[in-house]
């Protein structure tokens, strides 16, 4: 693949390493040449991101472990790699050479702690022993000459969940990683990093060449119109065979069954907080426990559609392939792991395409038409919520609804605040952890610059018109 359809170099990186170590897992030579990997990616001496070529070759050991499934034990996806984290700047709020010494010191009045002080250029000071980081002074400053100097991890973390370890590099806390993903390609230094699962899904595969009755189904999210632009669905179902799976199905239409049976939950519960982002799940179940009994009884679409291809075919493996990371921690639930074997984000997708030399644009199509536009439009912001009132409509649900889309997890948290002190007006939250909704999940190609036109195009392109007709009533 070429590297400039990557974003980043870190991005390059990575589809490097699971490239190849899926390429040695197809030949079963592993084992034996794991070692290898870092010195084919990096064959030369010359250092090229740090101090010295070993370290970067250490660091790609380490991104191999993670590519192979990493510990086990730890039951959180997103992993730090320590060695790799160069410790970014994290003092807290300091004064930059933008303060300009004026006469008001509003940002003295503003401290609660009484830390700033000036010398006598007049310029303003933190002292580190009394500041408590509220960022009053930062707010007051009418030069914004206060920065918050915050790592980007953290930055892009929503629900807190990085602290600094005893080396003041970036640790995770799993009881409040929620598994979105978002830190990953904040990181400058690629420090942060999903574990894989491709080789079970090798492993499956290679299975079923062994025996022609067990099967492998390929579970296809419908976001992936926008982070595969340069090629037809149809052409990726094709390569999709080529690798090995016997067949292909489309998450949408898993969510064209959840549509229709949640407006019914809706219908008889009269408030409900949707079921089909896990991250969000996982953010309700954590953060605000009195309201799990709000969340939807129903499976997510990748557990819907899962779980009725097992009932008719139980001699089967799941892979799942879409663009979340936190889907890999769903299928870890007790409610889903009989369904779903493995879930593989599309970076991973594209890696497994380029191990076997899959090139998409040179394949023939092999139509995939099985959802209707409402379910296919689950994969960006605001599709959820009409896929729900078509699904009121269709049932002849005679309640008012009265949608919340939230839009990342900030809108998340504003709107289960709300329902806490029962300021809520709607009575249904459409949860997306990812800004774009499922399209702006971490396991894209594409991480910047989102298209929810992309989706749409995909949604309108199906022949199958209504929920019922897609779920089959």
């Amino acid at each position: 693949m070429k590297k400039s359809r990557f974003e980043t170099r870190i991005q390059y990186l990575k589809y490097q390493v699971l490239r190849e170590v899926a390429k040695e897992a197809w030949e079963q030579n592993l084992v034996e040449n794991v070692l290898d990997i870092p010195k084919k990616i990096l064959p030369g001496k010359i250092p090229t991101m740090r101090c010295c070529v070993y370290k970067e070759r250490a660091i790609l050991q380490e991104r191999v472990k993670l590519a192979m499934g990493g510990n086990r034990a730890n039951p959180n996806i997103i992993e730090v790699i320590d060695i790799a984290c160069d410790e970014c700047p994290m003092g807290g709020y300091e004064v930059t050479n933008s303060c300009r010494g004026c006469l008001a010191q509003r940002c003295k009045d503003a401290c609660p702690k009484d830390a700033i002080s000036f010398d006598a250029n007049h310029q303003a000071h933190i002292d580190k022993n009394k500041c408590v980081n509220c960022g009053n002074c930062a707010k007051a400053c009418q030069y914004t000459a206060i920065l918050n100097r915050k790592r980007p991890c953290e930055n892009a973390c929503s629900v807190k969940a990085i602290v600094p370890n005893s080396d003041q590099a970036a640790k995770i806390d799993p009881e409040k990683c929620i598994n979105c993903g978002a830190c990953i390609s904040q990181c400058p230094f690629g420090a942060i990093m999903d574990k894989s699962y491709i080789l079970d899904a090798i492993d499956y595969i290679i299975k079923s060449d062994h025996n022609r009755n067990f099967k492998v189904y390929a579970l296809l999210a419908p976001a992936i119109a926008d982070s595969f632009r340069d090629v037809r669905l149809s052409q990726i179902v094709t390569g999709l065979k080529q690798l090995g799976f016997y067949d292909v199905i489309e998450v949408a239409k898993g969510a064209d069954i959840v549509a229709y049976n949640e407006a019914k939950e809706l219908d008889e519960k009269g408030f409900l907080l949707s079921s089909c982002c896990p991250a969000f799940v996982s953010y309700v179940e954590k953060n605000f426990p009195d309201m799990k009994e709000y969340i939807s009884h129903n499976l997510s679409p990748m557990g819907a559609i899962a779980r009725k291809i097992k009932e008719e075919d139980e001699d089967c493996s799941i892979v799942f392939i879409g663009p979340c990371t936190a889907k890999k921690a769903e299928i870890m639930k007790e409610s889903v792991r009989s369904y779903v074997d493995v879930a593989l984000t599309f970076e991973e997708l594209q890696a497994l395409f380029d191990s076997r030399n899959i090139d998409l644009e040179k394949l023939e199509d092999t139509p995939l038409d099985q959802a209707s536009y409402y379910g296919r439009v689950f994969a960006r912001s605001g599709g959820l919520t009409e896929a729900m009132a078509e699904g009121l409509k269709e049932i002849g649900s005679k309640i008012e609804f009265k949608p919340e889309t939230c839009n990342g997890i900030d809108m998340c948290r504003i709107a289960l605040l709300k329902k806490s002190k029962d300021m809520l007006q709607g009575n249904f939250v459409e949860g997306m952890a990812c800004n774009g909704g499922c399209i702006g999940g971490a396991g894209t190609l594409l991480k910047f610059g989102v298209k929810k036109e992309n989706v749409d195009t995909y949604a309108k392109a199906g022949s199958i018109k209504t929920i019922k007709e897609s779920v089959g009533e």
